[in-house]
């Protein structure tokens, strides 16, 4: 799986970079041509189909009896249902929203890879982790503002119940990633020494 995250990041980043370069950030958010463009038609494909494995992980949590975080199930569940029901309507922003995600989750899993595979990693890597899903979500609002913003002007083709459910899932993902951040890396570390270890 981090194989394919990675080769889905690298594919649908160059494309985002060549509409970036080409087109400018507006286009950018607006475009639909992610869903059916050479380069990142099939990485769109992929992406929508991937989050059923993604959401499988639960499971290996599950049998080897660790925690399972309302974060993660919730996360997980909510961004397999909210990609299915855009990708249907090839709505703008899929193209930043693909990238970020393809972006961060190949991070998360190579981590996760590593961790399985008996490497020890430093902890700054979990928390680059978590920073920039923080960073994604972040500009997953972003961008659905913007295509609110230029929907009006009849630039961004999408659907108000599609900003309003995508806006309500990056709020709460920030919302609960924020919080995971500070319960993780700073809750009850001043009182164990100055490098909170």
């Amino acid at each position: 799986m981090s194989v394919e995250l990675i080769i889905g990041a690298v594919r649908t980043g160059w494309y985002m970079l060549h509409v970036l370069n080409t087109s400018g950030f507006k286009q950018s958010v607006c475009d639909q041509s992610f869903y059916s463009a050479p380069v990142s038609k099939f990485w769109a494909y992929a992406f929508v189909l991937s989050k059923v494995p993604e959401l499988g992980d639960t499971i290996f949590i599950v049998l080897r009896k660790q925690r399972l975080i309302f974060l993660h199930w919730y996360h997980h569940i909510t961004v397999l249902l909210y990609s299915w029901y855009s990708y249907k309507d090839q709505v703008a922003g899929g193209g930043w929203f693909m990238t970020m995600n393809y972006l961060v989750h190949s991070l998360m899993y190579s981590y996760f890879t590593l961790r399985a595979a008996g490497v020890r990693v430093p902890r700054h890597y979990a928390m680059i982790i978590t920073t920039s899903q923080i960073a994604q979500m972040a500009m997953g609002l972003t961008v659905s503002g913007l295509i609110y913003q230029w929907m009006q002007e009849g630039h961004c083709p999408s659907y108000l119940d599609n900003i309003m459910w995508s806006s309500l899932m990056y709020l709460s993902y920030l919302l609960l990633f924020s919080s995971f951040f500070y319960q993780s890396y700073f809750k009850g570390a001043w009182g164990k020494g100055s490098k909170g270890e």
